[in-house]
Order: structure tokens, then sequence, then C-alpha cells
């Protein structure tokens, strides 16, 4: 399968003051898993096989879990196209 572009929002529900770190850990398993991403301030997007995109976010679920959330929302889009869709075709124009 080709490529595809998944962007993750998890919502925890911990205190105010704990949301950030929860995040933080979350993005430290997307970043341990070894697919391309880039953290953005209101998700993080992915790019690579949907199989193995979708187990990190089964992954990101726990880790919230292990982290004192008693709930977690997670937000999932999911850009695909049969040959293959990246992040650069969408937003390298705008980087500099």
């Amino acid at each position: 399968m080709a490529d595809v572009n998944v962007s993750l929002q998890v919502l925890p529900v911990v205190p105010d003051e704990c949301i950030y770190d929860v995040v933080d850990k979350v993005i430290e398993l997307i970043d341990q898993s070894g697919v391309k991403y880039e953290v953005g301030p209101m998700e993080t997007t992915m790019e690579g096989d949907l199989d193995f995109i979708l187990d990190i976010i089964k992954k990101s679920q726990d880790v919230c879990t292990k982290e004192g959330a008693e709930r977690v929302v997670s937000i999932i889009k999911i850009d695909y196209k049969v040959e293959g869709v990246t992040m650069d075709e969408k937003i390298g124009k705008y980087r500099k």
C-alpha cells in the first residue's frame, strides 16, 4: 500500500496542568516508532503505511491511560489516494 497521511489529536481527560505532559508522551511514542511525522499546534501528522500508523494510534490510547487519563478522545484524519500522498506535496511550498 502507498503512503498515507494520518493526523492524530489526542485529548486525554486529565487535570489541565497534566495535558501537555501526557501529549508529550504520545509524541515520544510516535518519534520512537520511526514513522515520518510533524507536530502541529493542534495535531500531529504522520506519513507512512496505514496499518502501521493505526497501530501507533492504538498504542497512544494506552500511553494516555498509563499516564493517568480516565478517558481519551482521539480525533483522526486520514488522507489516502491510490498512488500515495505526502506531507511535502501538500505543504512543501510553505516551508522555508
